[in-house]
């Protein structure tokens, strides 16, 4: 697979996350989700992120995407501190930075693929026109479809173009594939790999999947509320070429 613009050392960071912990409180029951977590991430890089349930992934995920709250520690992206803004500067955030794709799709039932798109960029700051975004990930024969006429992965992939038609500077992705088989799951992969390289938003991908690490610029493991490693990939495959 060619290096898609691999981010450099020297890319200035895009998250700067130091110390971060989150204590989830039910009644008497505490649970520690994260603890103490340091992480960078640059402008462009393709990060797939493993760990089994619990471990603090989906955590980490929610509170770099604005959709959560820390404990304690700092989380910036950008010169924006995340830990330090109101429910406003948060949802400003996730509103003109962030697309979000979920292992379900979120699809309007009553909505062409085109109508659910064009739903972000009605809003969006500076957003490509839905039919560009559709484009982008294969879709453009499929754009007057409404979801129940699209397969499984077909609907993902509107997902997706829906998430990168507002032109996020981040694209935070849970378990995109985990609803999908491994064919379809690679059309899915594929796209996302091509927007990162298109859009040159940084990628973050939640996934039990371990052989999906291999598209990666590197591979982050969470255990038990911590970073375990975090990798780089001296060389990258192509969606085609990882099977599971």
């Amino acid at each position: 697979m060619e290096d898609r613009a691999a981010p450099t050392g020297i890319d200035p960071p895009v998250f700067r996350v130091r110390g971060l912990s989150k204590l989830y409180r039910t009644g008497e029951i505490e649970v520690q989700a994260l603890r103490g977590v340091d992480f960078q991430a640059r402008t462009g890089e393709f990060i797939v992120i493993l760990g089994p349930s619990g471990s603090g992934k989906s955590t980490f995920l929610n509170i770099v995407g604005g959709l959560d709250t820390a404990t304690s520690g700092d989380v910036w992206f950008m010169d924006h501190e995340l830990t330090r803004g109101g429910d406003a500067a948060l949802t400003r955030y996730r509103r003109d930075h962030v697309g979000f794709v979920f292992q379900f799709y979120n699809l309007v039932p009553s909505l062409t693929a085109r109508e659910n798109v064009r739903l972000v960029t009605e809003i969006a700051r500076r957003p490509m026109a839905p039919e560009e975004a559709l484009a982008m990930v294969g879709l453009s024969d499929r754009m007057d479809h409404f979801p129940a006429q699209l397969s499984g992965g077909e609907q993902q992939r509107v997902a997706i173009a829906r998430a990168i038609a507002k032109r996020p500077e981040v694209l935070l992705c849970d378990e995109p594939t985990g609803a999908l088989d491994s064919h379809t799951g690679v059309k899915v992969l594929e796209a996302l790999t091509d927007v990162n390289a298109a859009v040159g938003a940084t990628t973050l991908v939640i996934t039990h999947n371990v052989a999906i690490r291999e598209i990666a610029h590197r591979v982050v493991r969470f255990a038990n509320g911590t970073i375990l490693s975090d990798e780089v990939n001296a060389t990258r495959k192509a969606p085609a070429e990882v099977s599971w």
